[in-house]
């Protein structure tokens, strides 16, 4: 029996683990979720009666909070460790789901919502690199591809969540504080279990505790040639964290740095979140109800996760940039035709209807199957562990800045230029980051890790 099937027999710890710390994408995913059902209810004249303006403050409250939450991460994580620091996000995940549900103003919610997107933008930089650190090398794909299907599938679960409850209590406009409160079992969960999994093996060598990172990956279920190997692959990469300033005299590494912020951008200006936050208002714009709207997420959020399970397992087999650039091309496609429907009015309302969400469905599937999915693996890889953490929270902190621009903006634009422009826009910022990839992306991954 050769390294990888024993790998694959003694797993448990490793299975365990990285279910655990996929909780923190499954946050992810139902708190950037959840506001898609919950806005339109908190925008009411007798709850919050938020503007436009205002809803993109509020959507956009995560989003920021977010920004300075990966930006932070990487340096907490370098020096108190990852389940460390994973321990720290789940306590904030818990105490400002609470805050925001029970928020009797404007002001406090985005306050919340702020503190939120710390705890999500930390999680959206540590998670898949705490993955990658504690997985051998012929699961590491299998288990930061986890990841990615963990934040669709809390999206789809906050779908459910937002449709089951709003279609009961949709009388009860205050539905809308149930529907965030949802996401405070899993904080705790995850605030639980951090207690019982390893630290990353790698960050224990890194801070010299060589013994102890050894029994870490036995416990992982690494055998003693895997260990040797990957020692011995890692040789040249058992240094002290290198500081800013010689990173800046390496072009190597200022090569990869620059490469991580534009896979970074490139998710974000397809217009993901927009579909994400704002699809019920969307929907509503184009003419159905709001509980049509809210089951027709459901159809997009399952159409999400069967396209994410699909989609990991093409990456795990084929060329992370190629695959890139299809979704890339698909998400185009997707959106001209989203924009032509809304704009021509060729077809009745109800085929209109149909179309809107059909194409939305299937922008989803190309972006959550392919695109995400491609670029937080591409992120994990790309970066050596002396720069690692730090490098993935600048990527993702450009991440969450470029997600709040675009979602604070959108409402406005909407209400300015109407649906089927600024879906045009998304096309044309498709087409420009398949550009982008051909050009300047020539690297996949960082072949030590």
């Amino acid at each position: 029996m050769d390294d990888s099937s024993k790998l694959r027999l003694n797993n448990h710890v490793l299975n365990y683990s990285a279910y655990v710390i996929a909780l923190g994408g499954f946050l992810f995913g139902y708190d950037t979720g959840v506001i898609n059902g919950a806005l339109a209810f908190m925008s009411l004249p007798d709850q919050l009666n938020l503007s436009p303006g205002a809803q993109g403050m509020v959507s956009s409250a995560l989003i920021l909070g977010g920004c300075i939450g990966a930006l932070s991460i990487g340096t907490l994580a370098d020096k108190y460790g990852r389940q460390r620091a994973l321990r720290w996000i789940a306590i904030i995940f818990t105490l400002s789901t609470i805050g925001c549900a029970f928020s009797v103003h404007m002001s406090i919610l985005i306050s919340f919502r702020f503190l939120l997107g710390l705890a999500v933008g930390a999680a959206s930089s540590l998670s898949p690199m705490y993955l990658a650190e504690i997985s051998p090398a012929s699961l590491q794909v299998k288990n930061i591809n986890r990841n990615a299907i963990s934040i669709v599938l809390g999206q789809l679960i906050a779908f459910i969540v937002n449709a089951i409850l709003g279609n009961i209590f949709g009388s009860w406009h205050a539905v809308w504080r149930l529907m965030i409160m949802a996401a405070a079992v899993p904080a705790i969960l995850l605030w639980i279990g951090s207690f019982t999994i390893p630290n990353s093996p790698k960050w224990e060598s890194l801070k010299g505790h060589v013994k102890k990172a050894r029994d870490i990956l036995l416990s992982l279920g690494f055998t003693k040639q895997s260990i040797a190997r990957a020692k011995q692959r890692q040789v040249n990469q058992d240094q002290p964290l290198i500081s800013w300033q010689k990173i800046l005299r390496q072009p190597a590494l200022k090569y990869l740095l620059v490469i991580g912020i534009l896979l970074a951008v490139i998710q974000q200006i397809s217009g993901v979140n927009t579909v994400m936050y704002y699809g019920t208002v969307i929907l509503e714009k184009v003419g159905m109800t709001r509980g049509t709207s809210l089951y027709s997420n459901i159809l997009v959020g399952v159409t999400s996760l069967i396209a994410s399970i699909v989609g990991t397992r093409l990456l795990a087999t084929h060329n992370h940039r190629r695959m890139l650039i299809t979704g890339l091309m698909g998400n185009a496609i997707f959106m001209s035709l989203l924009s032509l429907t809304m704009q021509l009015h060729f077809f009745s309302q109800s085929v209109t209807n149909v179309l809107v969400v059909l194409w939305m469905t299937l922008f989803l599937a190309s972006h959550q199957g392919v695109v995400s999915p491609g670029t937080w693996l591409m992120l994990a890889e790309l970066f050596p562990i002396q720069v690692e953490a730090r490098f993935m929270s600048v990527a993702t902190a450009v991440l969450w800045l470029t997600n709040f621009g675009i979602s604070f903006i959108f409402p406005i634009l909407i209400s300015s230029f109407g649906a089927s422009i600024v879906f045009l826009i998304f096309a044309l910022s498709n087409l420009l980051s398949v550009c982008l990839s051909l050009f300047f992306i020539k690297t996949e991954s960082n072949s030590c890790c």
